[in-house]
């Protein structure tokens, strides 16, 4: 697949990365010569300097005959990457996607403009991380969750800590343990350091892993008691960074919260925000990397702490002093990549990544068209896929034991109608069933054929 990405900014460096190691053909656009230089020394594309809302230069990189054109240039580029996806789409580019940062264009008169120009997808990553958080918020127990089909099937992710009846025990002894409730979840991962397993039953639980695991509704609170897991309320909320995902997830928590405290270090921003964000939302100027300062703030009587400034080393040291200071639930915004696995090493609770829920949204336009959603899990480089089958494809050929799956991906659960089933050796999928996979990188070409 010839893919042009217009930005070498972090997101679309870490695309061309994730996607270069896909066989596919990568041009990058930017005006920034030192970035383009960066990203060549490590990756394999070909660069072109230039302003990507340019004619000539898009028509240097081939947009003519590209099979996507991904816009992402940083989010105060907004206005560029909308007339560069249009212009490409124009130009001969099969499918066009821009990042944005203004939510009004995301209603669904405003959508339908877009496409009517050309504009495959629009995406905005910041709406799309507190919506990650929002969620992470509401269920407290969890590391990550992710639903299919409105709740029937949700993957959930919990940290074992020392208390856990799970250490120590295989997977073998777990699914002897369960037995007797019928199938209503199933394991389908373990993250450890910095591998993710897909479990055999010899596995055996250790501390700390992440345990990635598919239930069903009427599982998860049977599950949770096995994992000796359980959600919180959360009344009161500290927000450390008034940025656009501390502002979207106060307005939209401040409905079913007592109150929202924002601590924010730039004072005009913190007029901005008192004056637009409702009434329960408190908003203080003031450092939130000081201790002292979160202590005056009266951080001991909040439930949760969200971290969403422009630092990440600034959000994991704010959400491992709050920890200390007594919150039961942390989450904090990484963008360095490299520190997620840190983060949860030093117990921060929950951690979000822009690049990666962008490059979960992207990535689906590489695949076959039977995929409906894509997501990256947090702790782990696995995608979790849904699908759905169309008749005659591989998929539906033979039971799951008998077919020749890739070894590094494992069907899940599936919904069938109204129905939802975890999926077992002898489980057969049938055409228009959706059904949920997840798998390591390396192994979603190979499950994509079995869908094609």
């Amino acid at each position: 697949m010839k893919i042009v990405i217009a930005g070498a900014g972090e997101v679309g460096s870490h695309l061309a990365k994730m996607l270069s190691g896909e066989a596919n053909d990568i041009t990058v656009i930017d005006m920034r010569q030192d970035r383009l230089d960066a990203l060549s020394a490590t990756t394999d594309v070909i660069t072109v300097p230039g302003n990507p809302s340019a004619i000539n230069v898009l028509q240097d990189a081939g947009v003519a005959e590209a099979d996507l054109f991904i816009a992402v240039n940083p989010s105060d580029s907004q206005d560029v990457n909308i007339v560069s996806a249009m212009l490409a789409k124009k130009l001969g580019s099969k499918k066009a996607t821009a990042r944005i940062n203004n939510e009004e264009y995301l209603s669904y008169e405003n959508k339908y403009l877009f496409t009517e120009m050309g504009i495959d997808l629009m995406f905005y990553p910041e709406k799309i991380a507190a919506g990650e958080i929002i969620d992470l918020l509401r269920r407290t127990a969890s590391t990550d969750s992710m639903d299919f089909a409105r709740g029937k099937l949700q993957i959930a992710v919990f940290k074992l800590e020392e208390d856990s009846s799970l250490l120590g025990m295989s997977m073998e002894e777990f699914s002897a343990v369960v037995a007797g409730q019928g199938h209503n979840f199933r394991v389908v991962a373990i993250a450890r350091n910095n591998d993710t397993i897909i479990p055999r039953f010899d596995t055996r639980f250790k501390y700390h892993d992440l345990v990635f695991i598919i239930s069903r509704r009427d599982g998860m609170d049977m599950l949770m008691k096995y994992i000796g897991k359980k959600d919180i309320e959360i009344k009161n909320l500290m927000i450390l960074g008034g940025s656009p995902i501390g502002e979207m997830v106060a307005r939209q928590m401040s409905r079913q919260m007592d109150t929202i405290k924002i601590i924010e270090m730039n004072k005009e921003k913190c007029l901005e925000l008192s004056e637009k964000l409702p009434d329960n939302v408190i908003v203080v100027n003031g450092d939130g990397r000081n201790s002292d300062m979160l202590i005056e703030e009266s951080i001991k009587e909040f439930d949760a702490f969200v971290a969403v400034t422009n630092s990440s080393e600034t959000n994991i040291l704010a959400c491992v002093a709050a920890k200390r200071l007594g919150i039961a639930r942390t989450i904090a915004e990484v963008e360095n990549i490299e520190y997620i696995r840190l983060a949860e090493s030093m117990g921060v609770d929950a951690v979000i990544n822009k690049k990666l829920i962008t490059a979960g949204k992207i990535y689906k336009f590489t695949l076959s068209n039977k995929v409906r959603f894509i997501k990256y899990m947090s702790g782990t480089n696995a995608e979790v896929l849904e699908y759905i089958v169309a008749p005659d494809t591989a998929i539906t050929k033979k039971t799951l034991k008998d077919m020749n799956f890739p070894k590094n991906a494992i069907i899940g659960g599936i919904i069938r109608g109204n129905e939802s089933i975890i999926a077992v050796g002898d489980t057969q999928i049938q055409a228009y069933d959706r059904v949920a996979v997840f798998a390591l990188p390396e192994a979603v070409k190979g499950v994509d054929r079995f869908f094609r």
